[in-house]
């Protein structure tokens, strides 16, 4: 799909999507319509690679790590910010376009859905394979609304205006049910494999569906579909963790479902809302790791770092730890793109200086995932697939929900420990645990480690409802040896005090503005 230009098509399915004729019903020649449009197999085509557009976007993607309890905003008047410190509301953007996005997309889907059957063609194969790519799309979409939503309506068929305005909000479950069926369709009629990278497979419907399942807290759903992705033997860990988010491990083994992108044509800008500000001083640098994410990470000898027998040293902290910590982070001594040596630690006298300046670190870490020496020289203009779902993701949605299903058995370590002794990470196996309540905190563990900045975080704490635990309080950094005197400080950044609240903040509120046109819906609890 990289050989497609993802923004042409888009502006064509925008055109279909909103296009509409006058009362003498003339065709518009100012866009596509349908008039003269479902016509032809590549109108199909066409139309299905549109809607992979609305897959979230890089900065979308990102920042839902940063509004976790691993994550934070550089900048405070980012939007997102609004979200740490629970200061978001119905008429928040962050709310609204969240909402409109997914409901875009699904939009799309739908039109898609209610119009190919016109295509002219005798390859019924290839039409019937794209409607279940487009299933799997807004299946897709539908997660990300019942997760923040809980019950929103469910729209299967192209909405006027008029209709969407007499909506009703469908019960959540039957959301979930809706994911789990569309996905097990699309599964039995998508390949294997795509001629095309990018594209949604087998593997990726099933994928999906088992992330959702374990969302929806069907255990067993999630574990079957996860086992059922494992036995198709086309996917596996990539034997570099170091090198997993990089150009030269684009398209490997373990990506099952990723959004493709192309330098100078469809590009993003990952490299410049990651870098730390000494690489790139026109940076944006959206998101830092917290003291959190950083303080997960066992030493090499399996042990967590507050055990008094792991040989953690206050002095050193980075040393002799997971080889993830360092992979996944930049800390205290890590090697920049640019070649030199990272020191954020206050009065360094590098722009990397907690307080330097408004984009340097305020917690004294930085992302290094997706951060791509080839990116440097035009940080805005990168070509880098996102992955939005891998094999290791599935591993662990098998251990997890084996374990809460308390279907406990030794392919529920086995799932964990391919993980943790993948070739350049070579952590100690876990062996002879039982016990359901150490092991959910192992998984737990393990997806912190394994998958952080992927977009996942957020939505973990929700479902696992320890948001309330996680969230709130002082924000912390790094800990580190101050230049001046010797001793170890840690830092916390002052003024700024996250908030969540139990009995609100587990859903977000329906915007105000879907309120206003339609009374149909009704508001979340305590909003």
């Amino acid at each position: 799909m990289k050989k497609l230009s993802y923004i042409l098509l888009f502006i064509l399915f925008s055109n279909i999507l909103y296009s509409c004729t006058d009362i003498l019903e003339t065709i518009p020649n100012d866009r596509v319509s349908k008039e003269v449009f479902w016509r032809t197999e590549q109108d199909a085509i066409l139309a299905c690679n549109a809607i992979y557009c609305y897959l979230p976007n890089t900065t979308t993607w990102t920042n839902w790590d940063a509004m976790s309890d691993i994550g934070h905003v550089t900048k405070t008047t980012n939007w997102q910010s609004l979200v740490e410190k629970g200061a978001h509301d119905a008429l928040s953007s962050v709310v609204l376009n969240e909402w409109k996005e997914n409901y875009r997309g699904i939009q799309a889907a739908n039109i898609f859905l209610d119009n190919v059957d016109n295509v002219v063609t005798s390859n019924e194969t290839l039409i019937n394979r794209l409607k279940a790519e487009v299933r799997t799309l807004r299946a897709y979409f539908y997660i990300s609304l019942a997760i923040l939503w809980g019950d929103v309506p469910l729209l299967t068929h192209e909405t006027t205006l008029e209709e969407s305005r007499e909506a009703t909000r469908t019960p959540v479950e039957q959301i979930w049910t809706f994911i789990s069926e569309e996905l097990t369709a699309a599964a039995a009629v998508l390949p294997i494999t795509q001629a095309e990278t990018g594209r949604a497979t087998k593997g990726a419907a099933l994928a999906i569906k088992a992330r959702a399942m374990l969302y929806a807290k069907r255990y067993t759903e999630a574990a079957t579909a996860a086992k059922e992705v494992m036995d198709l033997d086309v996917y596996d860990l990539y034997p570099s963790y170091k090198n997993l988010f990089t150009y030269e491990a684009e398209n490997n083994i373990e990506v099952i479902f990723d959004k493709q992108y192309i330098k100078s044509s469809y590009r993003n800008n990952l490299f410049l809302i990651m870098c730390p500000n000494s690489v790139y001083p026109q940076s944006t640098a959206n998101i830092v790791p917290t003291k959190m994410a950083i303080d997960i990470y066992q030493m090499t000898n399996g042990k967590e770092i507050t055990d008094p027998e792991s040989g953690f040293d206050p002095y050193n902290p980075y040393e002799n730890r997971d080889p993830r910590l360092k992979y996944n982070y930049i800390v205290i001594g890590s090697e920049l793109p640019n070649g030199n040596i990272y020191d954020s630690r206050p009065g360094s006298g590098t722009a990397d200086a907690v307080g330097y300046a408004e984009i340097s670190t305020p917690t004294g870490f930085n992302v290094n995932k997706y951060l791509a020496k080839e990116d440097m020289a035009d940080p805005s203009n990168g070509g880098l697939n996102t992955i939005l779902l891998r094999y290791a993701e599935v591993l662990l949605t098998y251990a997890e929900a084996k374990i809460e299903a308390n279907q406990i058995d030794e392919s529920v370590l086995d799932a964990i420990n391919q993980i943790r002794q993948r070739p350049d990470v070579n952590m100690p196996p876990y062996t002879g645990i039982t016990s359901q309540e150490d092991l959910r905190k192992i998984v737990r563990d393990e997806r912190l480690m394994e998958l952080p900045f992927e977009g996942l975080r957020y939505y973990d704490i929700r479902r696992w409802r320890i948001a309330e635990h996680t969230v709130p309080g002082p924000l912390m950094g790094m800990t580190y040896v101050d230049i001046a005197d010797g001793t170890l400080k840690t830092v916390s950044i002052s003024g700024f005090v996250r908030t969540f609240r139990t009995d609100r903040d587990y859903l977000w509120p329906i915007p105000q503005t879907e309120l206003d046109v339609n009374d149909n819906l009704t508001q979340n609890p305590n909003w």
